[in-house]
């Protein structure tokens, strides 16, 4: 028998909730403020603890990593806020703690000089912003072993750790400033560049290791402490210079074969 009651009707599906991870996105505005302090402190002549803001946005920029993938908590916003709190951290706040350093002192030179560093802190920045959107566009079919031009906080780092270490320099002379800015041209150029850089992103953290490896740990803190920003300066000036000096080390070994075998 037929009946005329209507047939029940289909219950919408659930609006997903839209949302957003704390913890990873609090750190990422963890580095992005160390950097923008550091532009503020560069501006007030500050250079000291501008040079260090860069390398507290550069453990911040660690953590969000790291813990976003330990948390299981990574997400395409994440990702794009963590590229653009890079870009202020390591492509802006270093440029401008360059040139507030020495662009005035520069100038006192003659006007050529002073147009000489605010290109050079302008070619950083550059350099940055298209090192970032290369990594951004090839990161999914990227070899995770190696980066693609020096990385923009190492970059940074370099640029940075000058500055501190200068920092105390009130007559920095015209050789003291050319350093400078040659450094940041340097570093930038670095950034877009198609040397190899390991990326020590394999490295097992996990893995047995030999107690003797174990004292590197403590006496990597000790230099580091003794004077932060030579040591800092020096051992990531080493891993900026490692690239080109490998790839000049392997021309010349080719070279060498090429005349021995002729």
């Amino acid at each position: 028998m037929a009946t005329d009651d209507p047939l029940p009707a289909v219950l919408p599906r659930p609006t997903p909730r839209r949302g957003y991870y704390l913890l990873p996105n609090l750190l990422t505005t963890g580095a992005l403020f160390s950097g923008f302090y550091g532009i503020v402190a560069a501006i007030d002549q500050h250079f000291a603890p501008a040079g260090i803001a860069v390398f507290v946005a550069m453990v911040f920029d660690t953590l969000d990593g790291r813990t976003a993938r330990a948390t299981g908590t990574e997400s395409a916003f994440g990702k794009e806020y963590d590229s653009l709190s890079d870009m202020v951290s390591f492509g802006v706040a270093p440029a401008i703690i360059s040139y507030q350093w020495g662009v005035v002192r520069i100038a006192e030179y003659g006007r050529a000089w002073g147009r000489i560093g605010w290109l050079a802190a302008f070619l950083y920045a550059v350099c940055a912003a298209l090192r970032l959107a290369r990594f951004n566009a090839r990161s999914a079919g990227a070899d995770k072993r190696y980066f693609e031009g020096l990385p923009s906080p190492s970059a940074a780092a370099i640029v940075a750790a000058f500055i501190w270490f200068s920092s105390g320099w009130h007559e920095p002379g015209l050789p003291g400033l050319i350093a400078a800015f040659g450094i940041t041209a340097a570093a930038g150029l670095l950034m877009v560049s198609s040397f190899s850089y390991p990326s020590f992103k394999q490295f097992d953290l996990d893995r047995r290791i030999r107690f003797a490896y174990m004292l590197i740990v403590p006496l990597f803190f000790v230099l580091i402490a003794l004077d932060p920003p030579t040591m800092l300066l020096s051992m990531f000036g080493i891993y900026a210079a490692s690239a080109p000096l490998t790839w000049i080390g392997r021309r010349i070994r080719r070279s060498q074969r090429g005349t021995a075998a002729s």
